[in-house]
């Protein structure tokens, strides 16, 4: 089965809610994992990073991706080191998937050298479908699954759901 890199960003936004991200990194996990994947890049990496929650990859990287940016508001462009640690492909897709334009310029063992150009739009990223990776959409979809509220006369009377008349 193939699958559109907006269901997979919904997907894993989903799914690291469901594993304990805070929303805001889960979103950017959500966005780098379509870009990890849409370029052929293991869905292994993603895996473990959910599996690590509520530590990890997920919170780490947003948080050196937000300190580099920082640094390059009001610039044209800024050259960095960013430290990358042991998820170095999880590291750029997160990188590329950032509005604006970045380049990795050296790839070194526990750091990518980066340029970026805030005011430089980023190129688009592969718009093709994405196969080859049910099992980790079969896992995600599991992890997604922790953020639905349980089906119960008391949710139902809360709001969840489409209530007690039906109103189609």
């Amino acid at each position: 089965m193939s699958w559109s890199r907006a269901e997979i960003l919904a997907l894993a936004t989903k799914a690291a809610r469901g594993a304990g991200a805070p929303p805001g990194q889960a979103a950017q996990f959500g966005q780098a994992a379509a870009q990890h994947l849409g370029r052929g890049r293991s869905a292994d990496n993603l895996l473990r990073a959910l599996e690590l929650l509520p530590s990890g990859p997920i919170l780490q990287i947003p948080v050196e991706i937000s300190r580099v940016m920082i640094s390059a508001e009001g610039r044209q462009s800024i050259d960095t080191s960013v430290e990358i640690g042991a998820y170095a492909a999880l590291f750029e897709s997160y990188l590329e998937s950032l509005p604006c334009k970045t380049t990795i310029t050296a790839r070194m063992p526990e750091a990518f050298h980066v340029t970026l150009e805030p005011a430089v739009p980023a190129p688009a990223g592969p718009l093709d479908r994405i196969a080859g990776c049910d099992l980790a959409i079969e896992k995600m979809a599991a992890l997604a699954a922790r953020t639905f509220v349980p089906e119960s006369e008391a949710s139902r009377l809360a709001g969840a759901g489409a209530g007690l008349t039906d109103n189609d």
